[in-house]
């Protein structure tokens, strides 16, 4: 890389930082292409994004950003993954290292608040943005569901015991 693909990486990485609402730091331990392809589509269905970077680069892109506590996981070979969805570049990594032993989740960070392992680790377990929208649209319109059915159930038994005296009478 020359110094124009550095400065252009970093800058890359740094737009990146602004934007995000988590960043998981993950340590690669000899990963194939195959399973790094495999690890990235994983990701995008996830809506997460994953790449490879530079430690000193990322260490400059993280500098006056909110992840700047994030700094001391970039020693060795690492990789970045990160999401807009608090949960889904987590979610994404846990489950792809569950499977594949040479992925490591070594930290991360959600804003200012940095994680370690066991933090990224419970962040993974809980349900994303979409599952808790779900959760209140079916609790929002559970009660309209009932006033309904409350509402049409007498109808509907004078319905039937109009029917079934009808049909007596027609007998």
């Amino acid at each position: 890389m020359d110094r124009s693909q550095k400065s252009e990486a970093v800058a890359e990485l740094n737009k990146v930082f602004n934007e995000v609402g988590v960043v998981v730091v993950t340590r690669n331990l000899g990963m194939t292409v195959d399973q790094s392809t495999d690890l990235r589509g994983k990701m995008r269905e996830a809506g997460a994004s994953y790449k490879v970077a530079k430690n000193r680069l990322a260490k400059l892109a993280l500098k006056d950003t909110d992840y700047t506590g994030i700094e001391e996981y970039l020693t060795g070979p690492v990789g970045l993954a990160w999401s807009q969805d608090p949960v889904a570049a987590a979610k994404a990594a846990v489950d792809f290292a569950k499977s594949n032993d040479k992925l490591e989740i070594v930290g991360g960070s959600m804003g200012t608040q940095v994680l370690d392992e066991a933090g990224i680790r419970s962040l993974a377990s809980m349900p994303s943005l979409d599952e808790l929208r779900g959760k209140i649209v079916g609790l929002v319109n559970a009660p309209a569901t009932k006033v309904v059915r409350t509402i049409a159930e007498p109808a509907g038994m004078l319905a039937r015991v109009v029917g079934a005296y009808a049909a007596k009478d027609a007998a």
